[in-house]
């Protein structure tokens, strides 16, 4: 973070936060007194803001994704709904990049969540990047049958099918490949997204 503090308890509060999952990764512990401390506010306003440390990270969390992931796409109606999507999906999977990038996105999601120690901060870090990735889709696909009159029921499986596709795709990036993985992969998301918008 820069020298710039942000104005505001809830800015400050939100600064101070990402600022301790900055340096301690996305398991860091965001205890209350440690980030009440670095915003220089008392822990009876940072509970006001955030009555909880999970919506307190989840915030944080939701707020790291925007700027890694933002989602221009999946607004401009001037796209088809199915190409929104498939557009939308690719911004999430850029974040994990390519080659060396992903071998090492992947090596870190390894030692993180599935080899290092299971404790409860490990076990709500993770949680909350699922929960976040899970909700942006759901909205992503609320906005998109909304629009289109599709049918709203069955949203949470269909989010579900297309983050088990980005999980599995941004696993591939990572993976030795015999030839460009682009046209395989568009093809898989085309598809994924065909059966999430199917009626």
């Amino acid at each position: 973070m820069d020298d710039e503090r942000p104005s505001g308890t809830r800015e400050r509060i939100l600064a101070a936060a990402a600022e301790i999952i900055k340096e301690g990764g996305v398991t860091a512990r965001l205890s209350v007194r440690a980030v009440a401390a670095r915003a220089g506010v008392s822990t009876g306003s940072l509970r006001h803001h955030f009555p909880t440390q999970q919506i307190l990270r989840d915030e944080v969390m939701r707020r790291i994704y925007d700027w890694i992931a933002p989602a221009h796409s999946i607004h401009d109606t001037s796209i088809p709904v199915r190409d929104r999507l498939v557009e939308s999906l690719r911004e999430i999977l850029a974040a994990v990049g390519s080659a060396e990038q992903a071998r090492a996105a992947m090596g870190e999601l390894t030692r993180t969540f599935i080899t290092g120690e299971q404790s409860a901060q490990v076990r709500e870090a993770y949680l909350t990047i699922d929960r976040d990735t899970r909700h942006r889709v759901e909205k992503w696909l609320a906005l998109l049958a909304e629009e289109e009159g599709l049918p709203l029921e069955g949203i949470p499986g269909r989010a579900s099918l297309l983050c088990t596709v980005l999980s599995g795709l941004g696993l591939e990036r990572a993976l030795p490949a015999e030839d460009s993985l682009a046209q395989r992969e568009t093809e898989t998301l085309y598809r994924a997204v065909d059966a999430a918008l199917a009626p």
